[in-house]
């Protein structure tokens, strides 16, 4: 494991989380940082915005692959698309890092952070915030909603992409031989994609 100088520090000096993950690239270079320093992850993979369901298993399966080549514990939330799908209605037309995407971002992170007060772990963060492509004000602004529902919880805001995470993210991303997603996950982000090439 490549040592990583990149400073961390958690909210309350925790040492156990619970992470928030969307797939195995995004989370890999943070999970290795976090246990550097001593902070045992735990895996939650809360993705119902993913489609279609062929496309959420290969990525689920991906990040349990990782998840227990380190030994840590992965938590699969359920599935529901249909759910999903109606949170973010009406909206199915918004751009990239549009109004849809924030609310997608503030339901799953209410997840999160639910899950984490049934466990009594008081941080919670997620790998969102590794993507070039996501607005770190939304995600921001999603986690800290999320957790003014749970008193006990706390959001934490953290820049994942900084301090050599990127480069080290395309390191594992080779020595793992991980699936390596085209498109956000929604079948709407699939559709962006293809109006930006045409």
């Amino acid at each position: 494991m490549k040592k990583n100088k990149f400073r961390i520090e958690v909210p309350g000096g925790a040492n156990r989380i619970l992470l928030h993950t969307c797939c195995a690239p995004c989370s890999s270079a943070i999970i290795e940082c976090l246990m550097q320093h001593g902070i045992t992850p735990i895996i939650y993979y809360c993705n119902p915005n993913i489609y279609p369901l062929e496309e959420y298993l290969i990525r689920k399966e991906e990040c349990t692959r990782y998840a227990q080549s380190l030994g840590l514990e992965i938590i699969d939330a359920d599935y529901n698309h249909d759910e999903w799908l109606c949170h973010v209605k009406g909206m199915e037309h918004e751009p990239e890092r549009g109004g849809r995407c924030l609310r997608c971002f503030k339901m799953r992170l209410l997840e999160t952070a639910r899950y984490a007060h049934e466990r009594n772990i008081s941080v919670i963060t997620t790998t969102l915030a590794s993507s070039r492509w996501k607005s770190l004000e939304q995600i921001n602004e999603a986690g800290n909603y999320a957790v003014s529902q749970y008193p006990d919880v706390t959001f934490w805001e953290q820049n994942w992409r900084k301090g050599g995470l990127s480069e080290r993210r395309i390191e594992i991303i080779k020595a793992y031989q991980f699936y390596n997603q085209q498109y956000c996950g929604c079948e709407f982000s699939i559709r962006n994609i293809a109006d930006q090439k045409e």
